[in-house]
């Protein structure tokens, strides 16, 4: 039986009702201490671990300490730098260019809107959601990996895409918990909703999950 809409948003309130309380203290998993620094640990993080990202970041933050170092980086020097994350040689001809430009288009400083960013080498919405979420404090969906996974078998979304997973997301998910609901499907996806072997038996959330209803 096809589930409404206002059924669908009951249901995801009351999954954040049990996430609040089993994942209160949900958070970005990277380590940062301004925008410059998560604007390129996430960068850092496609496809390479958080826990991977903060062993090279405090190096890689004190070696390049503001959006000028990073600019004009050697770019051979900055790949071995990041090399741990994977996929370094892109990843550091994206954050020299998007460093470049940050330099050349906004006055060294990070921008606080979505179109802004996306312009930015290297970041796409996923990136911008979390920037703009955790340090400016605008709403957004960060789709993920566990996003994409969790939100599938759930029920909240039949899509692969992205951008599709997002606007369902911000369908059903009030505004207000966009960030925090993405932050707490990373710790459920850590905890209980592998992708090889979910442990679906002990998990806080079974009775409202289609998975197992």
């Amino acid at each position: 039986m096809r589930e409404s809409l206002s059924a669908k948003k009951q249901r995801v309130l009351d999954i954040i009702s049990v996430f609040d309380q089993v994942y209160e203290d949900a958070e970005c998993t990277l380590d940062y201490t301004n925008p410059l620094e998560l604007l390129i640990a996430t960068q850092l993080a496609a496809q390479c671990t958080d826990a991977r990202v903060n062993l090279v970041t405090p190096h890689l933050f004190q070696k390049y300490p503001d959006v000028h170092a990073f600019a004009y980086a050697d770019e051979l020097e900055l790949q071995e730098d990041i090399r741990s994350t994977g996929f370094f040689r892109n990843k550091a001809k994206n954050i020299i260019g998007c460093c470049q430009m940050l330099i050349a288009d906004f006055d060294g400083e990070v921008p606080g809107r979505m179109e802004d960013l996306l312009k930015l080498p290297g970041v796409g919405r996923k990136t911008a959601n979390l920037v703009l979420g955790d340090y400016f404090g605008i709403p957004g969906v960060v789709v993920d990996t566990h996003a994409t996974r969790l939100s599938n078998r759930m029920g909240l979304t039949t899509g692969k895409d992205p951008y599709k997973i997002e606007l369902d997301l911000q369908k059903v998910v009030p505004k207000t918990h966009w960030a925090s609901f993405c932050h707490q499907l990373v710790y459920h996806g850590r905890a209980y909703c592998m992708a090889r072997k979910p442990n679906c038996d002990e998990c806080p959330i079974r009775h409202l999950c289609p998975q197992k209803l």
